[in-house]
């Protein structure tokens, strides 16, 4: 008998495009998640009506109600969550710094995309610092959250090249259509068991049960 699929909810700031990647990837009948929610904290954020044109229940959270108070922001969004019965939280393009408390609540039970090589170029303007410091491969990292900003286990990672006459916009544009690529993969393998995190590993197991090394968690384009 299959195991039930994992309720999950992804969290957005704008147009939500991994978002929409996940979406997508969910449609089929095998795939181990449910996207049961989809919550903003912006009301005018884009993502919303392409979540609602695919069934998938909404939700906002508005930060500026809450006057810079993050605890109860989270508190907020922590009900919300609980109203629909998440198992999993994913985080694509949400653009605000969750606090410690909250992520307690959800460890490795909530992930991230970053578009950097984790641990290179956490923070902003990754694209730009990485060419500036003249790295020769760039990329994506999907990991688990925790406390502190884009750290955490990294479950998979996607390397692009950097061309000789890369803007960071050209080179974002590339690095995003490989963070479509990976993050549907990556909420597959959390949410159908297939990952084991050991310390700031994450080891991968296969269809019975045993631990495995598997190009899901590491892909060049």
């Amino acid at each position: 008998m299959a195991s039930p699929k994992k309720r999950v909810a992804i969290l957005i700031s704008g147009r939500g495009s991994n978002m929409t990647a996940i979406l997508d990837a969910a449609k089929a009948s095998n795939y181990p998640a449910d996207i049961a929610l989809v919550l903003a904290n912006k009301p005018d954020a884009k993502g919303l009506e392409t979540a609602a044109d695919h069934g998938i229940a909404t939700e906002v959270v508005d930060h500026r109600n809450y006057k810079g108070d993050r605890s109860a922001f989270d508190a907020q969004i922590q009900k919300k969550l609980e109203e629909h019965k998440i198992e999993l939280v994913v985080l694509a393009g949400f653009m605000r710094i969750l606090t410690a408390e909250f992520v307690g609540k959800w460890t490795d039970k909530m992930i991230n995309i970053h578009p950097s090589l984790l641990p290179s170029f956490k923070g902003l303007n990754t694209h730009q610092r990485a060419i500036d410091t003249g790295c020769r491969l760039a990329g994506c990292s999907v990991h688990f959250v925790r406390a502190d900003m884009d750290s955490g286990p990294i479950i998979c990672q996607a390397a692009v090249p950097v061309l000789n006459d890369d803007t960071a916009d050209s080179l974002a544009g590339r690095i995003l259509k490989a963070e479509h690529k990976i993050y549907p993969r990556a909420v597959a393998l959390v949410a159908g068991d297939k990952v084991l995190v050991d310390g700031m590993r994450v080891r991968i197991k296969d269809d019975g049960n045993n631990l495995c090394a598997t190009e899901e968690q590491q892909m060049i384009f």
